[in-house]
């Protein structure tokens, strides 16, 4: 019986969803402007959720529990502090920047904003083409957190597999159907909501073990995690901590999901008051979730190898409904961000490598036949990482640590050609391909190393693509279809 109301209310909940994003659907215009970014009219409190919903992800729910109940609470200084100032930095360093120059010339992805700047469809490619190659690993990851916590949540009733293929049915119709307006309207739901639920979840299970003193205790006393209450460890090494957060934080603003939304902002007031308030979101999050993961350690909770701590320390804590609304929530939110993704890849790929290719060829991509294969890219992508997720080949953070590592290779050279004029074509590409080939031969060849003197391939990889960057730029002459003043000539912000 208890099987029966777990699912119910799952699939209740998933539902809800839908039916908000079907309503959304009904008001959505035919255009791609406002199927890919809702015609840019996002205000604060959507721009915000929707942009915190999208990163609320398997990483966020399973993995930073995860990593705290088996290294400690520092996690905490990691993901919800230095994260989420890092991030709110580059929101409006890079977002506003964007933002003027979307508003100026009608981009909605990345790889046009840079491939119009350096007159290249290459390089719009090269941009289309790596931001697909990490947005796989990262749609696979929501579905193996799915799978898993349902699995741990049901007790094995509800099988890795069937939990894995009931979010992937999900987030494909969705997305085939609602786009961002629709989108952005059940991340707010879903964001605001799982901000309740988890710290309504937190202070039930103190409520049941005596309170934050009785918990904290319980982790100075119990000698599996007695150092867990000191800062500094063989983990959290200042310089793993430090890479990690940057690498997140940078990797995050040039998510191909999140990059989307600085485009889709309202007005200047709407992205100022959003970056303001996300270190704040950040904060409220993810400190009770990873507590939570912490506690779960002194608590003695078991957690099988392979397990999420958060459903297991709900399911012995909390009511089983309780238990199951709060992980309804959590597998919502993963769609959320797997819909996000699946929605912005479509873009890419529709706009950043069909259009070119089409037009090489002396044919143009209509509207209509760019919606029908932004569509059919959207189901064969999510079937293809629900296909490899079967295989589950990788931790939910290592499988988001490289997401996040390879997205922020491309920050640095983003950044200098935002606001350095003396860019050209060959420094932006040699130093996004130069880091992007440093940054992967780290992760499959053992003779590039993972970790400098503690620093991560990734934070060095991003130090990389910034030298060569600057360097081929400086012996290099600007190509002639290159438009170097769209960057710096005066762009209305009202």
């Amino acid at each position: 019986m208890s099987v029966a109301l777990q699912l119910g209310i799952i699939v209740g909940y998933l539902l809800l969803a839908l039916a908000v994003g079907l309503v959304a659907y009904r008001m959505t215009d035919r255009t791609a402007e406002d199927f890919y970014l809702a015609s840019r009219t996002l205000g604060t409190v959507v721009l915000l959720f929707t942009t915190f919903a999208t990163l609320l992800s398997a990483f966020t729910f399973f993995a930073g529990p995860n990593i705290a109940y088996a290294q400690g609470p520092e996690w905490i200084l990691v993901m919800g502090l230095m994260d989420g100032i890092i991030f709110a930095v580059l929101w409006y360093v890079i977002g506003y920047k964007q933002w003027l120059l979307g508003r100026q010339y009608g981009y909605v992805t990345l790889g046009e904003m840079l491939g119009d700047r350096f007159g290249s469809k290459r390089l719009r490619g090269l941009i289309a083409g790596i931001s697909l190659l990490y947005l796989f690993p990262y749609v696979m990851l929501q579905q193996v957190g799915a799978g898993t916590a349902l699995e741990a949540l049901t007790e094995g009733a509800v099988p890795y597999a069937a939990g894995a293929g009931l979010i992937t049915a999900f987030m494909i119709l969705y997305v085939v159907v609602a786009g961002m307006r629709g989108i952005a309207w059940t991340d707010t739901l879903q964001g605001a909501f799982m901000l309740v639920t988890t710290w309504v979840a937190t202070i039930w299970v103190l409520a049941a073990v005596g309170g934050p003193g009785a918990a904290t205790e319980a982790i100075a006393s119990s000698e599996a995690t007695s150092g867990f209450l000191s800062l500094g460890s063989a983990y959290y090494t200042p310089q793993w901590m430090l890479s990690t957060a940057i690498t997140i934080g940078f990797g995050v603003a040039m998510f191909p999901q999140v990059n989307q939304r600085f485009f889709a902002a309202g007005s200047k007031t709407v992205l100022k008051r959003s970056f303001a308030l996300w270190p704040i979101l950040c904060v409220l999050l993810f400190v009770p979730s990873f507590m939570l993961g912490a506690w779960a350690a002194g608590l003695e909770v078991a957690v099988p190898e392979g397990g999420n701590v958060l459903p297991i320390v709900l399911a012995e804590y909390t009511p089983v409904w309780f238990a199951a609304l709060v992980i309804a929530g959590a597998m919502a939110a993963m769609m959320s961000s797997s819909d996000s993704m699946l929605l912005s890849g479509s873009s890419y790929f529709t706009r950043d490598l069909c259009r070119p290719i089409l037009a090489f060829f002396g044919r143009a991509l209509s509207e209509r036949g760019e919606d029908l294969i932004a569509r059919i890219g959207v189901v064969v992508f999510a079937s293809a990482a629900f296909l490899a997720s079967l295989w589950n080949p990788a931790t939910l953070f290592e499988l988001g640590d490289a997401a996040f590592s390879g997205f922020a290779q491309l920050a640095l050279p983003v950044l200098v050609a935002l606001y350095w004029r003396r860019t050209t074509r060959s420094g932006i590409t040699a130093g996004i391909l130069a880091s992007q080939t440093f940054y992967l031969l780290s992760l499959f060849l053992s003779i590039v190393p993972s970790s400098y003197a503690g620093w991560t391939a990734g934070i060095v990889g991003m130090g990389v693509g910034l030298l060569v960057t600057v360097a081929v730029s400086l012996v290099t002459t600007p190509a002639a279809a290159e438009r170097r003043a769209i960057y710096f000539e005066r762009l209305g912000a009202d």
